[in-house]
């Protein structure tokens, strides 16, 4: 995605909410950074107002101040400051087809991005949708919503938790009512998300809307195994926090939420997404609740769910101890192996079976799959995030950085198109069947 959009000529839109011009950006058309809600800090939103003028989406949503990643900048190849940071991130940005036709009705998905709950945007360039949007004729609408101590951390003194999530309501409330206006159906949504974002997803689930707001999900390595039993720590994080206030600097704030992210260590496996949902806070029930309410939203919503076969990789550069027990000779690539399967499992993995299953019997539609795609003689192997450079961003963002590095591009978007075509199919309603493949990169079957 052009990170300085050049509108070439200006494609008017007429969705309920007012007028708005976007921009032809190659083979897709873009409508980027239209507000779908507002919210004072450490508020509720609330839907944005409707305008009467023309709304110029021709500017990238901003980012919810955060801090730099330099680990994930190196193997994401992603740029800290790559977007401006701005508490009102309240916005979305559409991706069409370059050939949309006058009252085309095409499946929606809608892209909730990952990052712990405390980094990433709608609409960084690793998650641009063209390539997808382009070659399924499909339109993702992409979501930036509040991050770390702005929206995930609820205090004593009454601060609300689950705030970004109450902001992903509002966009999926958005699209409901305006997507019609940008060519797609909004009675055929999918939400989709990786890491924090599939998480999101599974959560909103939760809530009663949710099946009158999306038909599907795909929900992509979401950390559901260090989901529950997460009060004490939130509680503890809460008093670390009461001293950020409605009047402390963004990037104060920010600094700040690394202190109060430190309370977490104490907490084990836990620590490792220290702000995320918070259950008894709106609009999620108690958590000896949570699997009835997923239950009751079941039927009305089918679900593609999996993980990457080795999604702890991500994470071994950052563990002193891993790299030096990687060196062992004969047994220390087998230990690593063996930790990776661990935490893959522990975060990841049986989590994930666990919810397709409850959704099946409580009469949803469930689809399990196992992604193992990885780049030859990698480190990294079919790491966390792996999933990115199949389906969204193109050649100028991943080529040759480190998640991929040793993978010519050729190959990678050859797996990437098949892996595309099977979200968009999923997404358009296509009965997946009782299993299938993409070549030896992606194995699935129904539940």
């Amino acid at each position: 995605m052009n990170s300085e959009p050049a509108v070439t000529s200006e494609l008017l839109f007429h969705p309920p909410c007012g007028p708005v011009s976007g921009w032809r950006d190659g083979d897709v058309l873009r409508a980027t950074g239209i507000p779908y809600a507002t919210a004072a800090r450490f508020q509720p939103p609330a839907a944005a107002a409707d305008w009467t003028e023309t709304f110029a989406a021709t500017s990238l949503a901003p980012a919810c101040p955060q801090g730099p990643v330099p680990f994930l900048d190196d193997v994401l190849g992603t740029r800290y400051g790559e977007l401006p940071g701005s508490e009102d991130c309240q916005n979305l940005s559409i991706t069409m087809p370059g050939d949309l036709k006058p009252g085309e009705k095409l499946p929606v998905m809608v892209w909730i991005h990952g990052g712990s709950y405390t980094t990433g945007s709608g609409d960084l360039a690793i998650f641009d949708p063209a390539r997808l949007v382009a070659e399924n004729r499909v339109i993702v609408v992409s979501v930036t919503y509040r991050l770390g101590l702005f929206g995930f951390l609820a205090t004593r003194t009454g601060r609300p938790a689950n705030l970004g999530l109450l902001d992903q309501l509002e966009a999926f409330r958005w699209v409901h009512r305006n997507i019609a206006a940008f060519g797609g159906d909004p009675g055929c949504v999918t939400a989709f998300g990786q890491s924090a974002g599939g998480d999101a997803i599974a959560h909103l689930m939760a809530t009663p809307e949710a099946p009158s707001l999306f038909r599907r999900a795909i929900i992509q390595s979401a950390p559901l195994g260090i989901a529950r039993g997460r009060a004490r720590m939130n509680h503890a994080m809460g008093i670390a926090a009461e001293s950020v206030t409605e009047e402390t600097p963004a990037m104060e704030v920010v600094d700040r939420e690394a202190q109060v992210a430190q309370v977490s260590r104490k907490f084990g496996m836990l620590a490792a997404m220290p702000f995320g949902t918070q259950y008894g806070h709106a609009p999620l029930p108690e958590e000896k609740d949570i699997a009835a309410a997923w239950d009751r939203s079941a039927p009305g919503i089918d679900i593609l769910i999996g993980h990457t076969s080795e999604e702890a990789r991500l994470f071994l550069p950052r563990s002193p101890f891993l790299m030096r027990l990687l060196k062992v000779p004969g047994v220390g690539a087998a230990a690593v192996r063996a930790v990776d399967w661990v935490v893959t499992e522990t975060v990841y993995g049986w989590a994930s079976r666990k919810f397709a299953r409850r959704h099946k019997r409580a009469g949803g539609r469930a689809h399990r799959y196992l992604l193992s795609w990885h780049a030859p003689d990698n480190l990294f192997g079919a790491a966390h995030t792996i999933d990115l450079p199949l389906l969204l961003g193109n050649r100028e963002t991943w080529d040759g950085v480190g998640l991929i590095a040793g993978a010519p591009w050729e190959t990678v978007d050859m797996t990437g198109r098949l892996v595309r075509a099977l979200w968009a199919g999923f997404a358009r309603g296509d009965d997946l069947g009782e299993a299938g493949a993409v070549d030896d990169a992606l194995h699935y079957r129904r539940v």
